[in-house]
């Protein structure tokens, strides 16, 4: 029954795919109003506000963790970045990854082209005060990446093959699903966003990344001689970029999540470094500017220029809305995606992993966006009170790549276009990877761990429409899907909030007021044993090694 069932929703998501490339305008048109109307209403009246609300219940909930005990866990996700407890394997628990693998392949999927593209088009449309919202959003963001994270550990369990296997839908089934008369509401929650993960881990998660990709790499790097060549009226160009892209990426993906993560711990902490690394630099020449950026931000965050907003203006509760989406866009705060993979961490302290979840947020929207955003704000390709572009810049990377040519280029030679061409290509192929494992956890919870092979293939295969795709229709019906995702994860994370805080409370009275209390590892009790003997080893040692 249940390979019946997966071949069915196959069908399904092909159909979704090649609906990129069809030319029956009138139909898919059609297709796309209907779609602008559920995307306004998930993201826009009920989205937006479940994030803000669950983000400040989560904080209130947990006494402003994420500021009141920042040194701590900075502590422990920073401060222990390359401790071996970290970064190496555990021989109790051989086929979880590590928890700096984790954090890396989190990233990977996190830190993206919204991170570049996404801030410029929020600067561009709301303008300077849209980083503002976008930092607020980050920071209430925290708790509820950190919630997400604790319950995604507690509520984990072990697939056929070993493996942890966790996430928003484990949760709500389990979890949500426990409480009385909830049974039926946490399966089909569960189910649904399983459902809605793998069709936005088709399109935002690859197609859309896929697609980025190959625009900026024919705009960096031109070789008329393949533009110019046309199969059934695709860029030769497209194709070769495409099926490049597809091999290295099937032979990463066809590995599953441990080579995966060895990719990511491998690549994502220095494309994140070199992207920070080079934003100071043209920061750095344009320094005079710095104050002038940030007196623009928070100016424009309360008394928005009409000039931003076109001849209609903006509202403050446009800028807001339009700061909050973009971070959300950036750092995925609240969509349950990343719990997937920190799900398999070796990590046994639920509230370790969420400490995580709160540094992934901190690294993707307060440095990475804020990088970007200065390096826009500080390089004069936007003038900051009109809101006026500099000549051939777009509301997107195109205005990135000018702020970098400012400082990067050697005559003719715009070695700031090719960086960001390179960045976006490692900022979105890492993406792909990240999201191509939330796709197979999502549908190894449907189907069973035995039929994620297949789904991994066509997740591979369909690669090449991304990269050829001239419709943005793809794109938009999964950032839908993408916003689905976020409401039946938030319902589970604000109902199972009393968890959330009786586990922290758990950890920091063992942990920091050193109360000898038995630890919450685990809603299974076969688990939480297993776990508490774990513990307790991996404590000795840390104690011996002091």
């Amino acid at each position: 029954m249940k390979k019946k069932i997966g071949l069915l929703a196959m069908a399904s998501l092909l159909l979704m795919t090649l609906s990129g490339c069809s030319q029956d305008k009138s139909f898919f048109d059609n297709v796309s109003e209907i779609n602008d109307i559920i995307n306004d209403f998930v993201w826009m009246k009920i989205g937006l506000y479940l994030l803000l609300g669950t983000g400040i219940i989560m904080t209130l909930v947990n006494k402003f963790f994420q500021i009141t005990h920042i040194k701590h866990w900075m502590k422990m996700t920073i401060g222990k970045m390359f401790h071996k407890s970290v970064k190496g394997h555990s021989h109790h628990d051989k086929a979880s990854i590590t928890q700096f693998q984790a954090l890396c392949t989190a990233l990977a999927a996190t830190v993206g082209v919204g991170n570049i593209a996404g801030v410029a088009s929020a600067i561009v449309s709301g303008g300077p005060g849209a980083v503002f919202w976008m930092w607020i959003a980050a920071i209430v963001g925290m708790m509820t990446s950190y919630s997400e994270n604790v319950l995604g550990i507690y509520y984990r369990k072990k697939n056929a093959d070993g493996e942890w296997s966790g996430g928003a839908m484990y949760y709500l089934r389990d979890g949500l699903g426990a409480k009385k008369n909830c049974k039926t509401l946490g399966n089909v929650l569960a189910i649904l966003f399983a459902i809605f993960t793998i069709f936005a881990s088709f399109g935002i998660g690859n197609m859309g990344q896929v697609n980025k990709i190959v625009a900026n790499l024919e705009g960096a790097f031109k070789i008329e001689a393949l533009s110019n060549i046309s199969i059934l009226g695709i860029d030769l160009y497209k194709i070769i970029i495409g099926l490049v892209i597809m091999i290295i990426a099937g032979l990463i993906i066809i590995g599953g999540i441990k080579r995966i993560a060895i990719f990511a711990e491998k690549v994502v902490p220095f494309m994140v470094c070199f992207f920070i690394v080079a934003s100071l630099i043209v920061i750095g020449v344009n320094y005079s500017q710095i104050g002038n950026a940030f007196t623009a931000i928070f100016k424009f965050a309360f008394s928005p220029n009409a000039a931003w907003g076109g001849a209609v203006g903006l509202t403050i509760s446009q800028v807001i809305t339009l700061g909050f989406k973009r971070g959300v866009f950036s750092n995925e705060a609240g969509l349950g995606s990343s719990v997937m993979v920190n799900s398999n961490s070796n990590v046994q302290e639920p509230a370790r992993q969420g400490f995580w979840g709160i540094f992934e947020v901190f690294v993707d929207t307060i440095i990475v966006c804020t990088m970007t955003a200065l390096v826009i704000l500080t390089s004069g390709v936007i003038e900051l009170n009109t809101g006026k572009l500099a000549e051939g810049t777009t509301g997107d990377a195109t205005l990135v790549a000018k702020a970098f040519d400012s400082v990067f280029s050697i005559g003719s030679i715009n070695i700031g276009s090719m960086f960001i061409a390179i960045a976006i290509f490692l900022f979105a192929f890492t993406t792909v990877l990240g999201w191509s494992h939330y796709g197979t956890k999502a549908w190894e919870f449907l189907f069973g761990v035995k039929s994620t092979f297949a789904y991994r293939i066509f997740f591979v295969l369909i690669i090449i429409f991304g990269a050829v795709m001239t419709s943005s229709l793809a794109w938009d019906i999964s950032d839908t899907f993408n916003g689905m995702m976020m409401i039946p994860n938030l319902v589970g994370v604000i109902v199972l909030s009393p968890a959330v805080y009786k586990i922290t409370k758990n950890y920091k009275d063992r942990v920091l007021k050193h109360k000898d209390i038995k630890p919450m590892l685990s809603n299974d009790p076969e688990i939480q044993k297993e776990q508490e003997e774990i513990l307790k080893c991996v404590t000795e040692i840390e104690l011996k090694n002091k």
